[in-house]
């Protein structure tokens, strides 16, 4: 991460005073560090088995609203119970896990990396970040995780904390 992304990633996570805004400035840095044309923020509830959409790049078609029952698969085992990064560079990668390839593909994005974000051991959220396939080689990879895996933790503490004022 070069230190002027950091510094501003460092600035407005800071300042924001709403979850949207501390989402929208790790929003920010992913597309900085690797391109994200779609970005989203998934947290996870394992009590009740739900993942909701906290944050969205595109709200039409990947609205923040409502719930969806935590699947499990072996993208489940790897992201949630190994706490990996799952990545795909093709399409047909992200049909083979995602049921709405479909619509990812319409949107011109062929790729994803989806970043655990873990606290206390626990997964609390996932960082989905889409971009045209073949986009996330294994360099990218590697910034995303040495570059995302921290302000991402930090981003999801700061929205807890704007939550509960």
């Amino acid at each position: 991460m070069t230190t002027s992304h950091h510094a501003t990633f460092t600035a407005e996570l800071s300042a924001a005073t709403t979850a949207d805004a501390a989402q929208a400035a790790l929003h920010k840095l992913a597309n900085a560090l690797i391109d994200a044309r779609l970005f989203t923020v998934m947290t996870v509830d394992m009590d009740t088995e739900l993942a909701s959409r906290s944050y969205t790049s595109d709200p039409e078609n990947y609205p923040t609203s409502g719930t969806k029952p935590i699947e499990r698969n072996p993208w489940f085992d790897q992201v949630h119970d190994d706490h990996r990064m799952f990545v795909a560079n093709t399409l047909d990668d992200i049909d083979a896990v995602f049921p709405d390839a479909e619509l990812i593909g319409s949107l011109g994005c062929g790729a994803v990396i989806n970043l655990p974000v873990v606290h206390k051991g626990e997964l609390i959220a996932t960082v989905n970040m889409l971009d045209a396939a073949g986009t996330y080689t294994p360099e990218r990879q590697k910034i995303a995780a040495d570059g995302l895996t921290l302000p991402a933790l930090a981003t999801l503490l700061t929205v807890a904390q704007l939550n509960d004022d």
